[in-house]
């Protein structure tokens, strides 16, 4: 078994937690130790939520395991059943549940004998699935449940919306900018003449979904979240999905044109090509940007790209096809979809990587010295190591990635807002060029460790004062190579012989 201190996708239960949490008015009960319970505080505090998150632990202790869970679990959901009059109650399974073998569906089964409202389980495998995966089964289950209730008591909606319309599926508390791309994508489906049927799960009630099946289509643009709800939509009611993702401006005009297809083959009559050529040129400025002298200074500029797969998969075609930046390699971390991702990038990068290993990312990075990075907050701090910059592109993110202004990444404001992203990430040749003229407070002097946090070596005044000199855009490439060269022969210190040395050895 190996520890693990440092995870790109979360255990399973917060993917149900993240899910049960976005619709209004649904309580989780999680069973599991005090610990476990950190989803509160982190959903609270990055998304700056004002009320409680809708999650109560039921707490596993030596009582419980003395005497077993069923009483304090149905306890916990009488209880909150009784406070707060949720619509739904959703048991999340935990590692600790299930190394407990305890028998969830009785606990459910028994809960609802008493409750009011709803109760049901996430059923999902605790060992075999992530955050992504797990999230991804629970909103299928919990959208299957109130479509068969809903059948049920003979209350399902029959025939389509008179006018074209939409279900927008996989916008979750927690995702990356979710709920400003939601918003863009809003605004993007009104341009379009089509109405939103239903936004789920964020902000939407469960009684919701039982107008689901009256879009004339789904769009899924999250590859990790709400495909399996949309091709259930598809088996049961025959909608079709789009699940193209709409960042950048090639995959915009994409999106729009499949949707122009699946509308028009079922009786509208729609041309979105002045729409699509309109918003290319005037709203969004990422096209024009492109052609600008500013934008043509990063072509052929490396970068590297990790991230999930909608977020990696669209930003490496933005950098390669739409801003002539050359994307050395190109990762992802869910291992779980990576024939799709490999299918996608392949021929914009110049290799692939599929790894849950931060460690291995890190190595990459620094194997490949780009110019850029565009990552997850892990390959930000790899970034702040190498001094290499870093755009954040994907989660696991920090509270800065949730901003208050309004930054999404799908639809034509999104473009602009990657653009943005893009250019700013790089460390431009007149920003080096004025800091070699002009200089600045220096502090490097002081400084006798060297530049990264992690030297064991000491730069002498002199070998430090010579390596200052060496341009700001190869500086530190200069530096590693040099206290490798010293570690591999003992020096401790190293002065400007030593500097000179390392060169030497290097051919340079």
């Amino acid at each position: 078994m190996k520890l693990a201190y440092w995870m790109y996708a979360g255990p399973a239960h917060i993917g149900t937690l993240r899910v049960a949490s976005s619709f209004k008015n649904v309580h989780a009960i999680m069973h599991a130790p005090l610990g476990d319970d950190y989803f509160n505080v982190m959903r609270s505090m990055l998304e700056r939520e004002r009320n409680f998150t809708p999650v109560t632990t039921s707490v596993v202790d030596r009582n419980v395991l003395a005497r077993g869970s069923q009483e304090k679990v149905v306890d916990n959901i009488t209880r909150k059943d009784a406070e707060e009059h949720p619509d739904l109650i959703v048991l999340t399974p935990t590692c600790t549940s299930s190394i407990l073998q305890e028998d969830l569906h009785n606990f459910v089964e028994r809960s609802q004998l008493e409750a009011s409202c709803d109760v049901m389980l996430a059923d999902v495998n605790h060992y075999r699935f992530n955050e992504l995966q797990a999230a991804d089964r629970t909103l299928q289950q919990i959208v299957q449940y109130y479509i068969e209730k809903a059948r049920k008591k003979g209350e399902l909606p029959e025939g389509k919306t008179e006018k074209p319309s939409v279900n927008i599926i996989g916008s979750s508390t927690l995702g990356f900018h979710n709920q400003h791309d939601c918003t863009e994508l809003k605004r993007l489906m009104a341009d379009l003449g089509i109405e939103v049927n239903t936004v789920i799960p964020e902000g939407a009630s469960v009684y919701d979904i039982k107008k689901m099946p009256r879009a004339w289509f789904n769009l899924a643009p999250y590859r990790e979240l709400g495909l399996m709800a949309a091709s259930y939509l598809e088996a049961e009611f025959g909608i079709p999905c789009v699940d193209i993702t709409p960042m950048g401006v090639v995959e915009s005009a994409r999106c729009i044109r499949k949707i122009q297809q699946v509308i028009n083959a079922q009786g509208a009559d729609v041309d979105y090509e002045e729409f699509i050529n309109e918003q290319t040129l005037h709203v969004s400025q990422a096209a024009w940007f492109s052609r600008s002298i500013d934008c043509q200074n990063l072509t052929g500029k490396k970068a590297v790209v990790f991230g999930d797969n909608t977020h990696a998969a669209a930003m490496t075609k933005i950098l390669a096809r739409e801003m002539g930046i050359h994307v050395v390699w190109a990762g992802t971390y869910c291992k779980y979809d990576a024939d799709w991702f490999r299918e996608q990038v392949s021929e914009y990068c110049d290799e692939v990587l599929i790894t849950e290993d931060h460690g291995a990312i890190g190595d990459a990075i620094a194997r490949v010295e780009p110019s850029a990075i565009f990552g997850t907050q892990m390959e930000r701090h790899v970034g702040k190591r190498l001094d290499i910059p870093c755009g954040v592109i994907a989660a696991p993110i920090h509270i800065q990635n949730f901003p208050l202004g309004y930054k999404p990444f799908m639809g034509y404001e999104g473009t602009n807002q990657i653009a943005d992203l893009v250019y700013n990430s790089f460390t431009l040749g007149m920003e080096d060029h004025l800091l070699e003229i002009f200089g600045g407070h220096d502090t490097k002097e002081v400084i006798t460790k060297g530049i990264s946090a992690e030297s064991d070596l000491n730069w002498t005044k002199d070998g430090l004062a010579e390596l200052n000199k060496i341009p700001g855009f190869v500086r530190g490439k200069v530096k590693r190579n040099t206290e490798k060269f010293a570690r591999d022969r003992g020096f401790k210190d190293i002065n400007v012989e030593v500097l000179y040395a390392a060169k030497e050895s290097v051919g340079a």
